[in-house]
This record gives C-alpha cells, sequence and structure tokens, in this order.
C-alpha cells in the first residue's frame, strides 16, 4: 500500500472522473454516465483557512452490486494526513470488512471498519517519528441492495465476468454500535461482500455475500498475519456489477465519528442521520472524564473540540473512533443525502440546507450551491459537501436497463 504524501500541506483527493460506459469497476471517484440509482455531487472550498484539510470518496456500483454506493467526507484537523488518507483507503478496509465478517449486520461491520482504520492511522503515526499525527472527523453513507431480511441471496457462487483489469480499489473493515434516529429502523441484519484477487476467490466472496452460508477463511498470503488489524489485502480485480431483483429493498446505512454530518431529505424534511460528538455534549463529556481526561471550554484535555475522530493518536485514551450508526430503508419520499464537514453546519441548520438545495435536481449545481452559501456566510473552516440524489427505485433507469 503507497503510504507516500506529498509535501503540500493541503489534502488531496483521488481526481474526479467519468466512466466511458456504465460500469466503473470500482474506481474511486469515478461516475458513471449510466448510473440510474443516483446522482453524486461534491463540492469543496479552503474557505478563511490557510490550508485545505478536508477530503472525499465515493464508489458507484461498490462492492460489486449495481445500484450500490460508498460515500465519505474527512474533516482533518492538526494536518492533512489522516484526512488524506482515509479518502484514499477507507472504502478499501470496509470492502475488506464486509468480506471478513460476513456474517455480521452491516453497523457491525462499519464499527469494524472504523476501528481497523484508527489503529492504522495510529500505526502511520508511529511510524513517522511524531511527523504525522492528525486526525478527522468523518461521515459516511453505504447504500445497499438487499433482500427483505438483509442478505443478498441475489449474488450468484460463481463471477458473472472474468475480473477486468483497470484502475485501483480494494477493501478492509469496521464495526459500529447501532443507535439510530427516530426515522431510522433498528435491525439486525446479516451483511457480506467483496471483490478478492482470483476467480476462484471471487466466487468464494459471492456466496459470503449472498449470506447462503459462511466461507472458510482465505488462504494465509504474506501480509495475512497483520492484515486484519492493519490494511486490507492489496491485490485487486474488477467485475461487471451485479443486478439486484427489482422487488429488492434500497437501505442506508451511515457511520459518523465527530461533528461532520449527513441529512437526508424526505418529502421536504430534515432528518438527521448521524450525531455530533463534541465536547459540549453532556454524555460525551461524562464519558472522557470516566476515562480520566476533561472537558474545559467545550474542548477535550482543552484541547480539541470533538469527542470522537479517526487518528489523534496522541489523546486516543479519551478522543475514540467507534461510531454512531444508522441503518434506513429508503422509499419514495427519500430524495437526496446531504454529507458534510462543520464547515457548512456551523453556518446552517439541518432543514435550512435542505430547503436551500430541495429545488436544485442536479446533484453537482445542489453541492456548490451549499458551499457557496457557507462561504458567503463567512465560515471560518474548509467546506466540503456531498449531494447524493436519489431516483426511484425500481424503475428500468434506476437499475441500469435503460
Amino acid at each position: 500500500m503507497n503510504l507516500r504524501f506529498t509535501d503540500s500541506p493541503n489534502a488531496r483527493s483521488k481526481s474526479i472522473t467519468t466512466a466511458d460506459g456504465i460500469d466503473t469497476f470500482g474506481i474511486l471517484n469515478q461516475h458513471s454516465t449510466g448510473n440510474g440509482a443516483y446522482q453524486v455531487g461534491i463540492s469543496e472550498d479552503v474557505g478563511t483557512r490557510r490550508y485545505m484539510e478536508d477530503a472525499h470518496s465515493f464508489v458507484v456500483d461498490y462492492a460489486g452490486v449495481r445500484g450500490q454506493g460508498f460515500f465519505a467526507i474527512f474533516d482533518g484537523h492538526a494536518g492533512k494526513h489522516a484526512a488524506e488518507w482515509c479518502g484514499a483507503h477507507f472504502h478499501e478496509y470496509l470492502l475488506d470488512a464486509l468480506r471478513t465478517s460476513s456474517s455480521a449486520t452491516i453497523p457491525d461491520v462499519l464499527n469494524e471498519t472504523f476501528h481497523n482504520v484508527d489503529k492504522r492511522i495510529s500505526r502511520l503515526s508511529e511510524e513517522s517519528d511524531g511527523k504525522i499525527h492528525s486526525g478527522c472527523t468523518v461521515v459516511t453513507a453505504f447504500l445497499r441492495i438487499e433482500d427483505a431480511d438483509g442478505r443478498q441471496s441475489f449474488l450468484p457462487m460463481p463471477p458473472l465476468a472474468p475480473p477486468s483489469p483497470t484502475d485501483s480499489g480494494s477493501r478492509s473493515g469496521s464495526e459500529s454500535p447501532t443507535e439510530p434516529t427516530d426515522e431510522s429502523k433498528e435491525t439486525g441484519k446479516k451483511a457480506k461482500s467483496k471483490s478478492p484477487a482470483s476467480a476462484s476467490r471471487f466466487a468464494r466472496a459471492l456466496k459470503s455475500l449472498s449470506g447462503s452460508s459462511p466461507t472458510s477463511p482465505s488462504p494465509p498470503s504474506a501480509l495475512s498475519a497483520t492484515r486484519s488489524q492493519t490494511s486490507p489485502t492489496s491485490i485487486q480485480t474488477y467485475t461487471i456489477p451485479i443486478d439486484a431483483p427489482l422487488n429488492s429493498r434500497r437501505v442506508l446505512y451511515t457511520a459518523n465519528a465527530g461533528d461532520a454530518r449527513g441529512v437526508l431529505c424526505r418529502a421536504g424534511r430534515a432528518v438527521r442521520l448521524t450525531y455530533d460528538h463534541k465536547g459540549s455534549d453532556k454524555q460525551e463529556a461524562k464519558r472522557i472524564t470516566d476515562a480520566g481526561g476533561f472537558v474545559m471550554s467545550g474542548r477535550v484535555n482543552g484541547v480539541l473540540a470533538v469527542t470522537r475522530s479517526l487518528g489523534d493518536s496522541s489523546m486516543k485514551e479519551y478522543v475514540v473512533g467507534s461510531p454512531y450508526t444508522t441503518e434506513t430503508e429508503l422509499g419514495s419520499e427519500d430524495e437526496f443525502l446531504i454529507l458534510a464537514c462543520d464547515g457548512l453546519w456551523d453556518i446552517t441548520g439541518d432543514q435550512g440546507a435542505i430547503d436551500l438545495v430541495r429545488h436544485i435536481s442536479d446533484a453537482q449545481a445542489a453541492a456548490e450551491t451549499l458551499v457557496k452559501h457557507a462561504l458567503e456566510r463567512q465560515t471560518n473552516d474548509n467546506v466540503t459537501v456531498l449531494v447524493v440524489r436519489f431516483k426511484t427505485f425500481g424503475s428500468t433507469e434506476s437499475m441500469g436497463l435503460a
């Protein structure tokens, strides 16, 4: 895995591209011209800060199922490294966890991923001799296509197509305690998914994802001794995404640590899917004091304003990486999702953001409008906004058949 960083103090996300056809083959930050399930728009600005420390990522048809998606924003502090690294690799860790924890619920898989990524960033800090000490808040969303029982029985055992070489992509893991909002459903769903290194490994992974039966562990490799706690499988393959049955359901799983936030527009009403982990929160403050720390002026040990993050290894005893997770089945009233860092939410409330862009049908234009709004009102932070506008599920367009 390439852990090199540029000398620039600005976080760098992988460039956004557009696939020549309908399939992106799991390539990070690549749009599909034939994506009938949703639109993705991303906009960012350094704001009044000297450096840009935000990063973002998305994957169309994530984990090899057409219509699925991964979306995330990472808001860095004390440097760019944690956010930039997460922007490039978090989706890989989640993919690996989906495969290796095939019998776990998706919230548990997200929690596992957060903890594995947190440990990996701490190792980066240790290996850098103190040069890397940053952290980042994070909000992620995983749009999953599944059966009524939370499985994916439509996934066949053999691959539908041979591996296709392209750019880069992989997988890895994390887990999370389910604390749903009133608008989200708390159910213990079984989850599974991934894309391995050879045709036979891919077949085993699909069998695992389908929930038909547990798979036996992959044969050990040179990296297997430490991979479960550190880094995902490095070998990558891409296949044609699998089409789910028209009667499948769409479930949006979210996970966050810190004050990066996700808000769903449901029939014009804002539904917050995340939880702001701040020093001003009484429950978070109690957790920190119980662990031997203190909160002064809303900051952990008088330093950090957020109480959960990835990285921040010097404060890990108090600033944990455990995410808050929600599970929400999407219906016809669910219009779009906003993921954004606090550079937006310090300026506007949930409903205000929804009202500002609900009339904008283009996801990219909506994201740009929200960033412009934050800048015009003098946000004092970097601002990054990702908008996912959903299309009607079950139509030929949404299933990629148009």
